[in-house]
């Protein structure tokens, strides 16, 4: 996401605003939605402004998004925690403290909840990781509406797991989405077809990362090479 979001500026590409009328919701494809006060499309992704701050926003792949609707339901009142300046930097400083990378953090919270904050799955899970109320509890999440928080509690879920796991991934994210319990009755990744497609969608996403990242190291890699070999040409005799 927020690679995206440099991208978008490096290339200069027109926002084109679609103002909200009061507060709309975006309906996602995974069927959570996110409630908003206005949007831009910049090129594929959909950008959603959740306050009047230009900072509170999410972005959200355009293919990802099913339709909009008017938010007819009340505000539910919920005292807003103090947000940092935006999701990344929640995101990095608790990858720093639990060593896990940014990118796999981000990667599960676009399969869990689509970096909506508020989200609340039909089985009750709460917020961008989506922590079950017993889960949040247990790992002293007392907001799983509070990003940082339930952040910090969904990637020390996580960070468990793996290590109980011996770091093997795909059955930590097994048994994040179905249970230890289902993990260890069936010996690793349960014979679930939500499972095992989750488990496919943020590998894929995280990978997807990983090999941008690679492409661009690359690519600046020659540049500097040939920036080298301009400015200190062979000597020809």
């Amino acid at each position: 996401m927020h690679s995206l979001k440099k991208l978008e500026f490096a290339l200069g590409l027109l926002l084109l605003s679609v103002p909200a009328l009061g507060s709309d919701l975006a309906i996602l494809q995974n069927g959570f939605s996110i409630r908003h006060e206005r949007r831009e499309t910049v090129g594929s992704v959909t950008r959603l402004y959740l306050g009047t701050d230009k900072a509170e926003y999410v972005d959200i792949g355009t293919d990802q998004i099913e339709r909009f609707e008017e938010d007819l339901a009340p505000l539910v009142s919920l005292t807003p925690p103090a947000r940092p300046q935006n999701l990344n930097e929640v995101i990095n400083a608790i990858s720093d403290r639990h060593h896990i990378d940014p990118d796999l953090i981000n990667s599960v919270i676009h399969a869990e909840s689509g970096f909506n904050p508020r989200a609340v799955s039909p089985k009750g899970a709460q917020g961008l990781m989506q922590l079950m109320p017993q889960t949040a509890l247990q790992l002293g999440v007392s907001n799983p509406f509070d990003p940082r928080s339930n952040v910090e509690g969904g990637t020390r879920y996580l960070s468990e797991l793996l290590q109980r796991y011996n770091f093997d991934l795909i059955k930590a994210l097994a048994a994040y989405n179905a249970g230890p319990q289902r993990v260890q009755h069936y010996g690793g990744v349960p014979p679930y077809y939500e499972t095992r497609a989750y488990i496919a969608r943020i590998v894929r996403d995280f990978n997807r990362k990983k090999l941008a990242q690679r492409k661009a190291a690359s690519a600046a890699t020659k540049i500097s090479r040939d920036k080298t070999a301009s400015q200190h040409p062979a000597i020809v005799k």
